[in-house]
């Protein structure tokens, strides 16, 4: 069977399939989650550590960075609160790209 499938497809019997737009499938990209494998913990520690919890109070107004802030406080109102919880994710999106700027123009002069 194989002998004769070789055969006919050397002799050029067998069609191949044609490939229009409607069969051709396009792959998706995918989505990069900048986020992916951080935990909230290391967020919110990272903008103290950087901006401190006054600037990060002054950014987004709610009391667990400006009254007697913790990390333990702002993770647990965080946690529960997924508005606030956003906000701080973009915060640390956007801190993280100015980091990146900074050191991409710190090597390249």
């Amino acid at each position: 069977m194989i002998d004769c499938l070789s055969e006919i497809s050397e002799l050029g019997l067998m069609e191949k399939p044609k490939e229009n737009k409607e069969t051709v499938v396009k792959t998706k990209k995918k989505k990069v989650d900048p986020l992916h494998g951080i935990t909230l913990e290391t967020i919110v520690t990272e903008l103290v550590k950087d901006i401190g919890f006054e600037e990060m109070g002054e950014r987004i107004r709610v009391n667990c960075f400006n009254d007697n802030p913790t990390i333990k406080s702002s993770l647990t109102f965080l946690r529960r609160t997924e508005w606030a919880r956003k906000k701080v994710e973009r915060m640390y999106i956007w801190h993280q790209r100015q980091k990146n700027k900074k050191l991409k123009l710190k090597n390249e002069s």
